[in-house]
């Protein structure tokens, strides 16, 4: 069929207790025989699970060519995947069968296709090898009308094709309603895209533009079972799940965590799809590189990460997890960050919150950083040009050896207010969030974050609009080589 891309061996504990299920313990075994043969190597049987495969077992073939799977319980239901050395595959359906028999040849793995003791399997090839000669009717069409004489021709090709793809829809809506329990029948439910109507009028007689969008959205989830977690080991509920919430979702997070909310809601009757659902959206936003996206991590771990919500979590991860929303919560977009008191050069205390400029920008570096000191001077000459018009910046040295700091901004002529904590009186690296340097984060007049962990470049274009005024020549330095 294709290559696999990519098979994970190991997973993380917090991943690998997420994904766990239940499973009864009748047991599995399936037979392949698959030519040619590939002597003493190893053969997988992966499965799907999110958008990766992970293998959930090995064997090598036999004198006749027989590799056999098997264990003592049984394995959850879903597509995996048959791995041949090379890494090409054949996917198959485990699911209530779990004793049967497969054989084929690497030449044409779905065409030479003989399936024993299982429905699905022989349902699901008879599928795959009707597609196939649909595909190739298709491709016929195609190159007629790529040919076609006349444009009655390419019409009459297109109908046609046109023809076929409701063939192949009625096929598997027929399946879906002779076969409803199959896995086959839940893959091509999921698979369905929303048929949008026509636009009502609205009152002033136009057609109504945001329509298409809002019914779309409305109805694109109409046909994913969250109560069946035999969805989760396809490729199309990962692909549903991130379309929806990435591309479909206004990307703010009071919209997402709205969503967040309702995909949750409808994934709670299944434990296992919960624990899905409740750590892809945590780990997605977790992990984002978009700022402020860390508002809707605080809000599911808040909201699912508690000890009667999250039962595959051990209490050192949940510990943990909770820790880091006690760090975020307070550096929100929008929060008050706390006053800062620290000494400037002379020994003198200087407070942040006595900065009175309509924005502030909190700059926090290291002499010894090297791209600490790329970045400043970048940052001098946009403090140059925004000094006396509407900006300051309080920068705090995150080191404590003075002498360095001072010939620093001695040398680099920084003449802002310059500010250190030699006496370890603020626990302001843990406060903000300070893990590496250089960090900077703009506040408004309130000393509420409007911005953080920015690149001078972004700051530039920030301060520009905020202050309605031109500003040019701020570029990001490239981080030094490791």
């Amino acid at each position: 069929m294709s290559k696999i891309k990519f098979i994970p061996v190991l997973l993380t504990a917090f991943i690998l207790s997420a994904f766990q299920s239940n499973a009864s313990s009748d047991g599995y075994q399936v037979k392949v025989k698959i030519t040619p043969v590939f002597k003493d190597s190893l053969y997988y049987l992966a499965n799907y699970f999110g958008d990766k495969q992970y293998i959930q077992d090995s064997a090598k073939a036999d004198a006749a060519g027989i590799v056999i799977f098997k264990g003592k319980e049984k394995l959850p239901g879903g597509i995996y995947l048959f791995v041949v050395p090379g890494k090409k595959y054949f996917e198959l359906i485990i699911d209530k069968e779990q004793n049967f028999t497969m054989e084929t040849d690497t030449a044409d793995m779905v065409k030479n296709m003989v399936v024993k003791g299982s429905d699905d399997n022989q349902k699901f090839y008879n599928y795959l090898r009707f597609v196939m000669d649909k595909q190739k009717e298709a491709e016929t069409l195609q190159a007629s009308m790529h040919n076609a004489k006349t444009p009655k021709d390419s019409t009459d090709a297109l109908d046609k094709l046109k023809d076929l793809g409701k063939v192949v829809t009625d096929f598997k809506l027929k399946y879906i309603t002779d076969y409803p329990d199959f896995l086959l029948s839940k893959v091509f439910k999921t698979s369905q895209e929303p048929e949008v109507p026509e636009a009502p009028l609205l009152p002033n007689g136009m057609k109504d533009s945001t329509f298409a969008y809002r019914y779309y959205k409305a109805h694109y989830l109409d046909n994913v079972d969250f109560t069946d977690a035999r969805i989760l080991r396809t490729p199309l509920f990962h692909t549903k799940l991130d379309t929806y919430i990435k591309k479909l979702v206004m990307q703010v997070p009071d919209s997402i965590n709205k969503e967040a909310d309702m995909l949750v809601t409808k994934a709670r009757p299944n434990p296992e799809v919960f624990k899905y659902v409740v750590w892809y959206l945590t780990n997605t936003y977790e992990t984002s590189n978009i700022m402020g996206m860390d508002a809707v991590f605080v809000h599911m771990a808040k909201t699912y990460y508690t000890k009667d919500q999250a039962t595959w979590v051990d209490s050192t991860t949940l510990y943990k997890i909770q820790e880091r929303v006690k760090v975020l919560e307070p550096i929100l977009i929008g929060q008050k960050v706390k006053n800062l008191i620290m000494e400037d050069t002379t020994g003198t205390y200087k407070a942040l919150y006595n900065i009175k400029t309509p924005y502030t920008i909190l700059l926090f570096w290291d002499p010894d950083c090297g791209h600490c000191q790329k970045v400043v001077p970048e940052v001098k000459k946009l403090y140059d040009i925004v000094k006396g018009k509407g900006a300051e910046v309080y920068a705090i040295c995150t080191e404590t050896e003075m002498d360095k700091w001072r010939k620093f901004i001695r040398e680099k002529h920084l003449d802002w207010i310059n500010v250190a904590d030699p006496k370890y009186q603020n626990n302001f690296r843990y406060e903000f969030d300070i893990t590496s340097t250089p960090q900077i984060y703009l506040l408004d007049s309130n000393k509420e974050i409007v911005a953080k962990k920015i690149d001078v470049e972004i700051l530039a274009d920030i301060l520009s609009k905020k202050l309605n005024m031109k500003i040019e020549g701020i570029k990001n330095p490239e981080k030094p080589a490791h």
